[in-house]
């Protein structure tokens, strides 16, 4: 293969010559942050990274909940961390010191038609969803890219591209999320630095725990992916490992999802094959 000019092509060098792919998804001598990291999604990522070698900070509002999460494997230390303080995202950053991996979970839902919202619910949601994803990002972000080296992976959902009546504010956080990160991963990318977000489907968490209270609701909810079923929290963890570690070392600005097949899927119907 050449170029236009027939002398052949360049292919730039990648962060590595050559690899050790038995230890692709090693994390040795990493220090990463899980925020909300106290239950559900954040909790098995905490687990999971510290498995693969890495220095986890457990961070949650609940500190009793990170320390439970803590207390669980060697490697993993508690830290209380309330997001919708800014200052207090900020002081984390400067404290924590040198962090290679930032993880943040921590979400809220208020499930009302869009006529029907307040304005304080609304905020509720903005606030954390957005805005404090926005000071976690801007904090840690920017001692990664002063060291040239780091990974941002952060939690948007299957809502930022498909909706259903009631979902509306919370969809619209995590589509905004989705293009906040985007905008990270444009902007620290030429740092060393990679942002990415993590679609979940529908979770077994406390976030849903509202759904699954109602078999109906439930049951319908788990068909509508190709896998049939509802995820558990531990099958996140593979894809946070993964855009943690050098597996993903030329992957960013990305949507990765991980939601049993339901953007996949066209509709609950299964129609005859003939």
């Amino acid at each position: 293969m050449s170029d236009g000019e027939g002398q052949a092509a360049q292919v730039p060098a990648g962060p590595r010559a050559t690899r050790d792919y038995s230890t692709l998804f090693r994390l040795d001598g990493r220090r990463a942050v899980v925020v909300g990291a106290g239950s559900g999604i954040g909790r098995e990522s905490a687990l999971a990274l510290a498995a693969h070698g890495a220095s986890v900070v457990c961070a949650d509002r609940d500190l009793a909940a990170a320390e439970a999460t803590a207390a669980t494997a060697p490697g993993l230390t508690a830290y209380g961390l309330d997001v919708l303080d800014s200052r207090a995202v900020s002081a984390a950053a400067g404290e924590l010191g040198d962090v290679d991996v930032l993880v943040f979970t921590a979400a809220t839902n208020v499930r009302k038609r869009l006529v029907d919202y307040t304005a304080e619910e609304f905020d509720r949601v903005v606030s954390l969803n957005l805005r404090s994803s926005f000071d976690l990002v801007r904090g840690f972000g920017a001692g990664m890219a002063e060291r040239g080296r780091g990974s941002i992976i952060g939690f948007s959902s299957i809502r930022a591209v498909t909706v259903e009546p009631g979902q509306g504010v919370y969809a619209a956080t995590k589509a905004g999320l989705v293009q906040l990160l985007r905008t990270a991963a444009a902007e620290l990318g030429p740092s060393g630095v990679r942002v990415n977000a993590i679609a979940p489907g529908i979770v077994d968490t406390p976030l849903t725990a509202q759904i699954r209270t109602v078999p109906a609701w439930a049951e319908a909810y788990a068909s509508k992916s190709a896998l049939g079923r509802w995820s558990r929290p531990d099958e996140l963890a593979g894809a946070v490992v993964y855009l943690a570690s050098d597996a993903s070392s030329f992957v960013t600005g990305t949507q990765l999802f991980v939601d049993g097949g339901w953007t996949a899927v066209d509709g609950r119907y299964e129609p005859p094959a003939t």
